[in-house]
C-alpha cells in the first residue's frame, strides 16, 4: 500500500469513530446552538466579501469543487456575495473555464456593484428573480445545458416547500457523481422558536424538504461522511450525492 493510500485509510477510520462518538455529536450541535445567537458565521469573509458561512463548510465546499472539477456551480441566495466569489476563485484555481451562477430574489445594489468590481466577477453570472419562479428555471438550464458536471448549492428562502420546489428544478441537473448540497439544515435540529423572524423553524425546514425529496427520488442519498468528519456544519443531512444519471 502506498503512502497516499494508508494516509486515506487513516482519515477513513477517523471519520468512522467520529460517526459513532455520539457525545462528540451532541456536543457539536451544541455548540452550533451556542453560537447562533451571536451570528457566528458573520465573522468570515473570502477575499475581501462577507462569505457567512462556517469555516468547516468552506473547506467541505472546496474539497467537493477539487473531487468534482465543475463547469459549472449554481447557488441560490446571494447576500453579500461572498459564496460566490469564493466559488470562482476555486474555479480559476483548478484551472478550469467554469463559471458560477448566483440567483437572488433582492441582489442590493452595493452588494451587486462590490461583486462586479472583484476580480473574480469575470466568472460570475448574477440572476435576479425567485429561485423556483419558471422564468429562472428555464434560464439557469439553458445556461448550463450539454455540462456533465455542475454542482448546486441552495441557500435562498429555507421553508420546506421553497426547498422542496428547488431540490426538484435544480436537482436534474447534477448528474451522477456530482452534488446537491442543501444548507441550513441545521434549522430542523435547534430548538423551538429558534427562528421567531422567520417563516422557517422546527418541521418546516431545508432538512424536512430534503427527508421529503428522497421518498421519491432514488438518484440522490445522503453523504454522512462529509458531516461526520466536519461536526461542525450548518448542512447536516444536506450533502447529497447524484449516484444515478
Amino acid at each position: 500500500m502506498d503512502d497516499h493510500s494508508e494516509f486515506q485509510e487513516l482519515v477513513n477510520a477517523n471519520i468512522k469513530a467520529l460517526e459513532k462518538d455520539q457525545d462528540l455529536q451532541a456536543l457539536s450541535r451544541i455548540w452550533v446552538r451556542e453560537t447562533s445567537p451571536h451570528k457566528y458565521t458573520y465573522n468570515f469573509s473570502w477575499l475581501g466579501r462577507p462569505i457567512i458561512q462556517f469555516p468547516q463548510d468552506i473547506i467541505a465546499m472546496q474539497e467537493l469543487i477539487w473531487t468534482i472539477q465543475p463547469q459549472a456551480i449554481i447557488e441560490t441566495g446571494i447576500a453579500r456575495g461572498g459564496s460566490l466569489i469564493f466559488h470562482a476563485s476555486m474555479l480559476e484555481l483548478i484551472g478550469s473555464d467554469g463559471f458560477v451562477i448566483g440567483i437572488d430574489i433582492d441582489i442590493r445594489q452595493h452588494n451587486r456593484a462590490e461583486i462586479e468590481k472583484h476580480r473574480m466577477s469575470k466568472r460570475i453570472r448574477m440572476i435576479q428573480g425567485s429561485s423556483i419562479d419558471p422564468t429562472t428555471i428555464q434560464t439557469v438550464t439553458d445556461a448550463v445545458a450539454g455540462l456533465d458536471r455542475v454542482l448546486v448549492i441552495l441557500d435562498s428562502n429555507h421553508t420546506h416547500e421553497h426547498v422542496l420546489q428547488e431540490l426538484i428544478n435544480y436537482g436534474p441537473l447534477v448528474k451522477r457523481g456530482g452534488y446537491l448540497i442543501v444548507l441550513d439544515t441545521i434549522i430542523e435540529d435547534m430548538p423551538e422558536n429558534h427562528f421567531p423572524d422567520r417563516p422557517w423553524g422546527r418541521g418546516n425546514n431545508p432538512k424536512t424538504a430534503i427527508h421529503e425529496f428522497l421518498k421519491g427520488n432514488d438518484r440522490f442519498t445522503i453523504d454522512k461522511s462529509i458531516e461526520n468528519k466536519l461536526l461542525i456544519t450548518v448542512a447536516p443531512d444536506g450533502y447529497l450525492k447524484c449516484v444515478k444519471d
